[in-house]
């Protein structure tokens, strides 16, 4: 029993000294979380840029290795040479918050046409005070379509710019902030359009048209309302970086 240990104790202790990067903190890893934590965007946009990055920490890391570093001093050299993550955030939080102007962007080009749509099938099947919907949802209907169709405009023009216009324009600083607010009036003129269908659909004769109209804003509100959310903390995070 005494032999076996004997045997034991160095065996039990080996590893770490074989791997010395296992017993402290990876730089490379850490650099990499550090980073992953101060950066805020879409997440498949976020993923593929942390996945970017620590494929060229690792790639340092072995260049150094094959020119004699050990490890440890390997990682510690590709930290530094890429930059600490103060250095790197606000470079990868500006593309990072384009990326979410565009998604933001996209959610209302998509979703305002198809709200002005259901507006107007549910206010035109019978127009008048005894249609499906009474007069006065139908001027209100009036006001936020045209709202709406005003912000689908800007959000086609942002596109363009953060697009292919990209390439030979600087995109304008405050870009992101605007499509920002300007998803987040739609997303509330979307709810206040659920609201009033819900409503007008109690009160119409032709009442599942309404209720679809409103289901359909309902879907709306919910993919615009969280990625203007989202562009709001990104544009904020930007100017603050």
């Amino acid at each position: 029993m005494s032999a076996h240990g004997r045997q034991t104790g160095p065996a039990e202790a080996h590893p770490l000294e074989a791997h010395p990067l296992e017993a402290e903190a990876d730089p490379v890893e850490k650099h990499i979380a550090d980073l992953t934590a101060v950066l805020h965007g879409p997440a498949r946009a976020k993923a593929r840029m942390i996945e970017e990055i620590r494929d060229g920490l690792t790639e340092t890391v072995a260049a150094h290795i094959r020119g004699g570093s050990t490890p440890t001093r390997a990682a510690d050299d590709a930290v530094r040479e890429f930059g600490t993550p103060e250095e790197l955030a606000p470079g990868c939080q500006r593309e990072l918050t384009i990326a979410q102007a565009r998604h933001t962007a996209w959610a209302v080009a998509l979703t305002a046409p198809l709200l002005a749509a259901c507006w107007y099938l549910a206010s035109s099947t019978a127009p008048g005070q005894d249609g499906p919907v009474p007069r006065a949802a139908q001027l209100f209907a009036t006001q936020l379509a045209t709202a709406v169709g005003a912000i689908a405009l800007l959000a086609a023009l942002a596109l363009a710019v953060t697009g292919t216009l990209a390439r030979r324009l600087p995109t304008p600083p405050r870009l992101p902030l605007a499509i920002a607010w300007a998803g987040t009036t739609a997303g509330v003129a979307m709810g206040v359009a659920t609201l009033t269908l819900t409503v007008a659909s109690l009160l119409a004769t032709d009442w599942p048209l309404v209720a679809l109209a409103g289901a359909f804003a309902a879907v709306s509100h919910a993919v615009v309302a969280p990625s203007a959310r989202a562009c709001r903390r990104c544009a904020r995070l930007a100017r603050a970086l």
